[in-house]
């Protein structure tokens, strides 16, 4: 056991300190960051993830491949690290609560659960006194009989395991419904009545175990396909008012959740019944968050940073953006002229000023897949969306 394990629990009375073993449950893109941030302040890292070839794997000290239930790979983790954390919403909790009982788990296996289950996350914004958008939870026969007409045209979410518009149905009658509930075998179901969106924001929390909890500034996100394409920061688009809501409300569900870690919370702007601009919860991540790739270039701390102080109960200061931003979403659609794969101009894209690539090293592009990020930085927010366009003519992304 290490010195640093014997002397320390995060939010108790010290911090575990550089030089400790970092675990995390996920070998993907956000793991791999998640990595390279703990290994920049000093901290070896174990990856627990069934690809043998997972990004964060590659680049870990450790790299541990096995299932996320499997026994013996979780009692290699724990063999190996200090405090673990996840890097996805769907590693199972009850793996979670499994490490939890030997050691300090960030986020909690509880706070996971909830946010895998989108009825529960429903639920939870209520507790926490934040609105989202009205729904009904579908678990049987009756249940669909009872969906209020008003909640027409809509959207069917699965309950569980849905992201990036997986598990998803648009409907607009009865009769829709009922198919595309049929078409998801009747698991458990979120309807959502349609909202018209004016914009899509999100807030990233970061809070520790004795409550004290720090924020990015508000994201300003498009999303094409249910995949997020660009963020902006600041979010032109936004007020101080709106924004600080937005803030407060954030913070709101993370102290609902008892919360541990960074949490990414999602929100829709809409207009009220009287016109004005309303703000109401969409989903929330238990982890950092695509809309926050861009706080490695633009911020004095990355998301990636303050998922290490939160695990590790290191201090927490209020990041600082120091540059506006614009991250573009990289897929692997950007790999292909039709059938026949290509390489992406980055020759020609690393001409442009500011502008910071990031590839996760995954070793093959299909279309829809996240392969990678582009930051674009600068002095003013006109010059960093001048130069973001330049940059998707040259990728061929549509402009936004």
């Amino acid at each position: 056991m290490s010195e640093a394990r014997k002397t320390a629990l995060p939010g108790v009375e010290r911090a575990i300190l550089p030089g400790a073993t970092l675990g995390v449950m996920g070998g993907g893109q956000l793991g791999r960051m998640f990595v390279h941030a703990a290994q920049s302040l000093g901290y070896r890292t174990a990856v627990l993830d069934p690809d043998a070839a997972s990004p964060a794997g590659l680049v870990s000290h450790h790299h541990i491949h096995a299932d996320y239930l499997d026994a013996d790979g979780l009692g290699r983790l724990v063999t190996l690290a200090d405090a673990i954390t996840t890097e996805f919403e769907n590693v199972p909790a009850a793996a979670l609560q499994i490490l939890a009982d030997q050691r300090p788990v960030a986020p909690a296996a509880a706070a996971v659960a909830i946010c895998q289950d989108r009825a529960e996350e429903k639920a939870h914004f209520g507790h926490a006194g934040v609105p989202c958008a009205p729904c009904a939870v579908i678990r049987s026969e009756a249940d669909l009989a009872g969906v209020a007409d008003a909640l027409l045209p809509g959207i069917l979410k699965t309950a569980r395991l849905g992201y990036d518009g997986k598990g998803q149905a648009g409907v607009a009658t009865r009769a829709e419904l009922a198919a595309a509930w049929l078409g998801m075998k009747h698991v458990p179901c979120v309807m959502e009545k349609r909202l018209p969106l004016e914009l899509e924001l999100s807030v990233i929390v970061a809070r520790r175990a004795d409550g004290q909890a720090v924020n990015f500034p508000v994201q300003q996100n498009l999303h094409r396909d249910g995949i997020l394409a660009v963020t902006q920061v600041p979010a032109p688009d936004v007020s101080v008012e709106l924004a600080q809501q937005a803030i407060t409300r954030a913070h709101a569900i993370a102290t609902e959740l008892g919360y541990v870690g960074v949490l990414c919370v999602e929100f829709f702007v809409v207009r009220d019944a009287a016109g004005a601009l309303a703000l109401v919860a969409n989903e929330m991540a238990p982890r950092p968050h695509n809309s926050g790739h861009y706080t490695i270039d633009a911020c004095d701390q990355s998301q990636f940073e303050l998922q290490v102080r939160t695990m590790a109960g290191l201090p927490l200061t209020t990041p600082r953006l120091h540059s506006p931003a614009v991250m573009l979403n990289l897929l692997g659609d950007l790999w292909f002229d039709g059938s026949v794969e290509r390489t992406p101009a980055w020759e020609e894209l690393l001409k442009l000023p500011g502008v910071h690539l990031h590839l996760y090293g995954k070793t093959s592009a299909r279309p829809g897949r996240k392969m990678g990020h582009l930051n674009v930085t600068g002095t003013n927010a006109a010059s960093v969306r001048a130069t973001a366009l330049q940059a998707c003519a040259l990728l061929g992304l549509a402009p936004y």
